[in-house]
């Protein structure tokens, strides 16, 4: 638990780069909710971390712009009753966040046309669908 954090099979964030808060949480718990500081929040500074390679540091600051507050990227759990599961359950959602916001870009989108047997289905449809109207309609005789 208190280890690192494996992001990609290249990428490790070390325990010590990592932040956690602990505060009181909402949801289940009962009497416990008052008294047990089970809601977890997990800080990892984005732009400051020499854990973060320089190809993936960019693309990641730049997808998780609106989420950033001065470079550190913040993640909650409060979702289960046990601290320790909340931990497990930040540091899998802050591991997931950093994964998806390093990810390549997906390759650009050949633009494509329809082929002309598409064209004149698409055409011979409309034209059966207007008749079809055309048919129901009742005219003022």
């Amino acid at each position: 638990m208190d280890g690192e954090m494996r992001v990609t099979d290249r990428w490790v964030v070390p325990a010590a780069e990592l932040r956690e808060r602990f505060s009181r949480s909402s949801g289940p718990g009962g009497q416990g909710v008052n008294t047990a500081d089970t809601r977890v929040e997990l800080s990892f500074d984005l732009a400051g971390s020499p854990s973060v390679p320089e190809s993936l540091r960019a693309r990641a600051l730049d997808r998780l712009a609106n989420r950033l507050v001065d470079g550190v990227v913040t993640v909650t759990a409060s979702e289960h009753r046990a601290q320790l599961a909340n931990r497990e359950a930040a540091r899998e959602r802050l591991a997931a966040l950093l994964r998806e916001a390093v990810a390549p870009p997906p390759p650009p989108r050949r633009p494509t046309r329809p082929s002309r047997g598409a064209k004149e289905r698409r055409l011979a449809e409309k034209k059966r669908q207007s008749q079809r109207k055309r048919d129901r309609r009742v005219d003022g005789e």
